[in-house]
């Protein structure tokens, strides 16, 4: 669809209509009746063709039954939620685990789609060997400073060993990398709000380039490299990324883009602060992604929450059905500065989000943050961002 002739179904008088009226968008879609993300009229990837890629996170579980179906129908590139994560790829020091990494990459290259690889370096889900010292000693723990100069070598070493087999192994399948994750902590107490991991008590910075240099060194030449964060929108974080990354930039350091995870809500953040940090770090020569994108029906923290998602009424998928267009209505306009958008999740009835809502509400609470509901059905959501 050509800029400038998006319909704006659910913006301004049109979106307090529909909501007081009390009727679903599906209502003001071609039907009336739930319709699978099967039959649904328009595939969300071949909508968005001429402006970004369209993914999915997924499990290896997930390539088959409906999950599958729907990959296939709607989205051109994947993102693995979990089994590329150190932890799962090197549990053991040297013994490299591939195996369900391997399903999701050949998936992949049977239905010609894109590949993002999540994640090379991070402070959660990595094993404990990567900071132990040769006697078994936790090496943060380490006050000599000769023997902190060993342990920092051999940290970096075990990083380049693993960036390095991971990289030469998928490098003709991989198309971006999340090379780090999550380095930014705005609650640190250091004045650069570096995350204070043991990545970084023990080499500080040099984690981060060594990670970049190894796998820009062994990705192939078109592949691209993203240092990916949450609450990329909102300050201080955004300022205390942006000083980084124009820092590693300028020092060289092979930085291809930005990942904006987006876990957002139905009103946080703004979009004036989505787009200002769009444009903030394409004003670097910084590609742009979003990469986990889903937007929760809760504001912080999630409570409370609907107990099942039976309980969930129709007018909080309309909110969220508003909050969707406008999200990707900003999207298609700074389509030139963005990439790929990838989807934390394919339908309703697979969301990290569940987990959060269970955790502050007692154990019971659900999330809807997708535009498939949880029978596969497509939601308010999905007219609102193909324009139906």
């Amino acid at each position: 669809m050509p800029k400038g002739l998006r319909m704006k179904l659910f913006s301004g008088a049109a979106a307090a209509l529909l909501l007081s009226s009390g009727l679903s968008s599906a209502s003001a879609g071609p039907a009336t009746k739930p319709i699978s993300a099967m039959k649904a009229p328009v595939e969300l990837d071949e909508r968005y063709k001429d402006s970004f890629d369209i993914g999915a996170a997924v499990e290896p579980h997930m390539l088959n039954g409906k999950d599958g179906q729907i990959l296939k129908r709607h989205f051109n590139s994947l993102v693995a939620e979990n089994v590329m994560k150190p932890i799962n790829i090197q549990p053991e020091e040297g013994k490299f685990t591939f195996k369900d990494a391997d399903k999701i990459v050949k998936f992949a290259k049977k239905n010609k789609m894109e590949l993002r690889f999540h994640t090379l370096i991070w402070h959660s889900q990595v094993p404990d060997w990567f900071f132990l010292d040769k006697e078994g000693n936790k090496m943060v723990e380490e006050t000599d400073p000769k023997q902190r100069e060993k342990n920092k070598k051999l940290l970096l070493k075990r990083l380049e060993t693993h960036v390095k087999t991971v990289v030469k192994r998928y490098k003709n399948d991989i198309t971006s990398w999340d090379v780090v994750n999550e380095v930014i902590d705005e609650y640190a107490g250091n004045d650069k709000g570096l995350r204070e991991s043991p990545w970084y008590q023990i080499t500080g910075t040099d984690y981060i380039k060594v990670a970049f240099e190894t796998a820009d060194k062994y990705a192939k030449k078109d592949a691209k490299l993203f240092i990916n964060d949450y609450n990329t929108e909102v300050e201080p974080k955004r300022t205390y990324l942006y000083n980084l990354v124009s820092e590693l930039v300028e020092e060289g350091v092979p930085i291809d883009g930005v990942g904006h995870q987006a876990h957002i809500q139905i009103g946080w953040p703004t979009l004036t602060e989505i787009e200002d940090s769009i444009n903030l770090f394409a004003g670097l020569g910084l590609d742009n992604q979003i990469t986990e994108l889903d937007v929760s029906l809760y504001g912080w923290p999630p409570r409370p929450a609907y107990p099942t998602y039976d309980a969930i009424p129709a007018s909080e998928f309309e909110r969220q059905a508003v909050r969707y267009d406008q999200l990707f209505e900003l999207y298609e306009r700074l389509d030139d500065k963005i990439s790929s958008v990838t989807f934390w999740g394919v339908a309703d009835n697979h969301t990290w989000l569940n987990d959060r809502a269970e955790e502050y509400n007692d154990g019971v609470g659900v999330d809807a943050p997708f535009v498939f509901d949880n029978e596969y059905n497509v939601k308010p959501s999905y007219w609102a961002i193909i324009d139906r």
